[in-house]
């Protein structure tokens, strides 16, 4: 999900630019504003929801029944009813969101919005989602899952058939004042396509192959082993302990397992990396920003532990903010349940795909987080007159044509070049063809000539059977028909929690993760050399699970999957930390010691846990600190007797979260290479080159490039983990800074520390006023929802229009109430729980949920943001599931008959 800021201006990363839509309709406002933005064109697209309407293809009439926020239960007769009708409803309420993303998958996005998105339309083709789906559809799936892909197509296409313009959305009003685009029919693959978006951007480590890369410009191998320090085992548990893969495959709870390998010959690093980063950064990423803080919590606790007797399952996946939120909540109830129509499911859908992806059917409940598995690698290619070279040969590109339609512009014909490895991505711009020029490669590698290309090898880009482990999920009744599902599941690689209304609790790792003949993923590797090719993937048998645990719970939270030091095959180097997952963990067994019981309320709380472990760990430090200026020493007064929670209305934790990002920018942001500091962060540092002009000025300007939401340090819990590890080191040498010629004066810790505070009070005092008792966590840590299209890039009264805001929020990043932001960039509000769950299997009705927006993605509609301010607030709305609930809930019902 693309990136939402508040304060800042919005860079190229993770958005669509539609500068001419902005112009023409500021055209349009300037004549008359009245004329266009009337309440009848607002409303227009608003849908009907009671009543009766006619749904050719259906066996029987639908029944449609939508409670006070207009979340829908279906019911119907057939699966192929049922599913035909989610694709009219989600055409009724979200259609322009399902349209942008299927030109966004399929790299057609300038068809819509023009010329300023060739360059993004280029990357994609070179990728070839589009291509991958049709391969999945065609050779993959099941003619079951295929039969429901149709229906769903001709339901949303039935809804087109009688809808056009400000008719479907208001954003096509605006639209159509530069361009005669008219949304074409949805089709099957368009559904299918939709899981390559969701699996690039939980795609792993390719930032960190590229993060290492470009540090390998300013830093040691030491000083960067320093920035990726190794995963701490004994602080922050995996999620699955004592465990180990045979023969026969995965044994939960039993000892073993040989060690990972890492290869240092992963030596092919790139100081051009900077413009591959800069280019996949421009890539619209409809789940979120990258980074190591960012991720999903869900925990699910046995009824041995709970106040109901029976488990209780929470997730709250951690995504970027957008408008309308990427959830759709909606139920899909076959009227009499058989094997002909086996589905009974309630829960998080995604509009533009069939079914539910998150939540509970009558029999079990499951969440999600990512798993973080490394399934991408990127890959040094030597280039040859007639090809590219491998195991000393050179072989053939492969090739295909590509036309990329412009609206209102000339259209643009690419070639896309694959190697063995994958798709060529550095030929899509004249700064990626430099990537590789100066890559320090050892010996053994070929000439780099003019360099060398970069290619991507992406389990993603191999057809799978995802599809069908969504359908084989949503009708699982016991542990063994869920993990039978998940064997299809293949990217992305997720955690998947379960639990069962007999009592049941588990955990199952699905996924198709390679297996490296050599290096260990961390690295961009030698294309040209078979050692480091993939070989095979792990086999679905031995990757971890377990079912009912000693310990009564399962906590997924980002964190390291096994121990890999007690664990056959490598999953990844680049695991989150642990924080969250630890935290969690913590409050469960303070929870339950002494015989104490969980609730539902429990649940709900821990998901509102602001917490601060690095306040924890820095604040009796701070406060050791002797501050001479008053001021300063009445900021760090503050701190005294602060309980380390980042609640809204908090000062302390304002001023903590500040000196937080000083210290960082102090010790390791002023150090970074210019590609990873934030764009228009200018420093003077030492000339690259001083011995080629010796009389040359002894420090030049040099100004960051990276869009303040992806820069470094991001200060996510991996940047916990680096100051933890040199913390009582007191002169070590990332506590030196510079001075404004750029060159490092001496100091230690707490020279540093001191230096960030005054820092910090300052920022603040600029930011929210001299006096600190206005000072609150609130009001630098804000959240905008803007509509990721004309509310991003639009002119201000359509922004006006479409973005709902700005709330002031409590949490922070690496809290279990992971509101995230870019210490690098600022404290806006990056990434949130994008949606928040409790699923009570002792009463499924009992259970709870709620939206970062609303069902609808029309603006103005009453259930646009109606659910945002009770998230903010972290309260959870009845979730209705059994006849009787959906009845006693339902305002609207409405019919779709033959």
């Amino acid at each position: 999900m693309p990136l939402n800021e508040n304060g800042r201006t919005a860079g190229k990363r993770r958005r669509l630019i539609y500068v001419a839509i902005g112009l023409a309709t500021v055209l349009v406002l300037g004549v008359g504003a009245a004329a266009f933005w009337t309440v009848s064109t607002v409303r227009d697209s608003f849908p009907q929801t009671t009543g009766s309407l006619k749904l050719s293809g259906l066996a029987s009439p639908v029944t449609v029944k939508r409670d006070a926020r207009g979340v829908p239960t279906l019911y119907g007769d057939t699966a192929e009813d049922l599913f035909r009708a989610q694709g009219f409803v989600h055409a009724q309420d979200r259609f322009w969101e399902m349209d942008v993303r299927r030109h966004m998958t399929s790299g057609r996005l300038s068809e819509m919005f023009g010329a300023e998105q060739v360059e993004t339309d280029e990357f994609l083709r070179t990728l070839g989602w589009r291509q991958v789906a049709q391969k999945e559809y065609d050779e993959e799936l099941s003619a079951e899952t295929k039969k429901y892909l149709r229906a769903y197509a001709d339901g949303v296409n039935a809804y087109l058939a009688d809808h056009s313009g400000s008719g479907l959305s208001v954003e096509y009003a605006a639209l159509g004042f530069v361009n005669d685009y008219e949304p074409e029919k949805w089709s099957p693959v368009d559904s299918v396509a939709w899981l390559k978006a969701m699996a690039w951007d939980l795609r792993a480590n390719v930032e960190d192959e590229i993060d290492r890369s470009l540090l390998s410009q300013r830093f040691d191998e030491g000083e960067i082993a320093d920035l990726y320090p190794p995963y701490p085992y004994e602080r922050n548990k995996p999620i699955v302990e004592g465990g180990s893969a045979t023969a026969d495959g995965y044994e939960p709870q039993s000892a073993g397992g040989a060690q990972s390998t890492y290869s240092a010959a992963t030596a092919g690093l790139s100081s051009q990396m900077g413009s591959l980063a800069k280019t996949m950064d421009d890539i619209p990423a409809l789940l979120g920003p990258s980074g190591s803080g960012i991720g999903s919590n869900s925990w699910v606790v046995s009824g041995d532990l709970t106040t109901t007797e029976k488990p209780l399952l929470a997730n709250d996946p951690h995504l970027s903010a957008q408008l309308p939120s990427v959830w759709y909540q909606m139920g899909l109830q076959c009227t009499r349940v058989s094997d002909d129509c086996p589905y009974e499911v309630s829960g998080f859908s995604f509009s533009g795909m069939p079914g539910v992806v998150i939540g509970h059917n009558a029999d079990i409940s499951w969440g999600l987080t990512n798993l973080g598995a490394d399934v991408a690698d990127l890959y040094l290619e030597k280039v040859e007159d007639d090809g590219y070279l491998y195991d000393g040969e050179s072989r053939e590109f492969g090739t295909r044509e590509e036309l990329i339609k412009v609206a209102d512009g000339e259209d643009k014909r690419i070639t896309v070049r694959t190697t063995r490895n994958g798709p060529v991505v550095s030929d899509r711009s004249d700064e990626m063809a430099e990537v590789g020029k100066e890559a320090p490669v050892g010996n053994s590698a070929p000439d780099r000539g003019d360099g060398y290309a970069v290619s991507l090898r992406w389990t993603a880009l191999e057809p799978s059977s995802t599809m069908d482990a969504v359908f084989g999920i949503n009708r699982a009744a016991d542990f063994d028909e869920f993990r039978d599902a998940a064997r299809d599941f293949a990217v992305p690689s997720q955690n998947l929690v379960y639990a069962d209304t007999d009592g049941n609790i588990g955990y199952q790792a699905p996924g198709r993760i390679p297996q490296r003949a050599g290096g260990d993923g961390s690295l961009p590797a030698p294309g040209w050399d078979p050692a480091y090719s993939w070989d095979g993937y792990v086999p679905f048998d031995s990757l971890p699970w377990e079912l009912n645990p000693d310990r009564g719970y399962v906590v997924t939270a980002n964190q390291a999957v096994v121990d890999e030091n007690d664990y056959p095959y490598l999953l990844t180097t680049d695991p989150g930390y642990g924080t969250r997952s630890q935290r969690i963990s913590d409050l469960i067994e303070e929870k339950i010691k002494d015989g104490g019981k969980i609730s539902p309320d429990d649940m709900r709380t821990m998901q509102l846990d602001n917490h601060s472990e690095i306040a924890e760990l820095l604040t009796p430090l701070l406060l050791d600190i002797e501050i001479d200026d008053p001021m300063v020493r009445e900021a760090q007064d503050l701190l005294k007797d602060w309980d380390y929670s980042q609640d809204t209305d908090s000062s302390a934790a304002a001023y903590f979260n500040a000196v937080w990002r000083n210290i960082l920018k102090l010790a390791f942001g002023d150090k970074m290479p210019k590609e990873l500091r934030p764009d228009g962060e200018c420093l003077q540092v030492p000339p690259a080159n001083p011995a080629a002009d010796p009389d040359g000025p002894a420090t030049v300007r040099e100004c960051g490039e990276r869009d303040a939401d992806a820069a470094q340090p991001d200060g996510g819990d991996r940047w916990f983990e680096v100051v933890r590890s040199i913390l009582k080191d007191e002169d070590n040498r990332w506590w030196t800074t510079t001075d404004s010629r750029g060159e490092s004066l001496d100091g230690n810790r707490d020279e540093l520390f001191e230096h960030a505070m005054n820092d910090a009070r300052w920022e603040l005092t600029a930011e929210l006023g001299k006096d600190i008792d206005t000072w609150s966590w609130g009001r630098l840590h804000r959240l905008m929802l803007r509509n990721q299209t004309l509310g991003t890039d639009g002119p201000g009264i359509v922004q006006w229009v479409l973005n709902r805001g700005p709330w002031n929020l409590s949490g922070g990043e690496a809290a279990v109430n992971a509101t995230g932001w870019n210490a690098a960039g600022g404290y806006d509000v990056l990434w949130v729980p994008s949606m928040r769950m409790v699923v009570d299997l002792a009463d499924l009705d009992a259970s709870g949920w709620v939206n970062l927006s609303g069902a609808s993605g029309h603006a103005f509609h009453p259930n646009y943001t109606d659910q945002t301010t009770a998230w903010a607030k972290g309260e959870l709305y009845e979730w209705p599931f059994s006849d009787k609930a959906v009845e006693d809930a339902a305002e609207d019902t409405m019919t779709l008959s033959p």
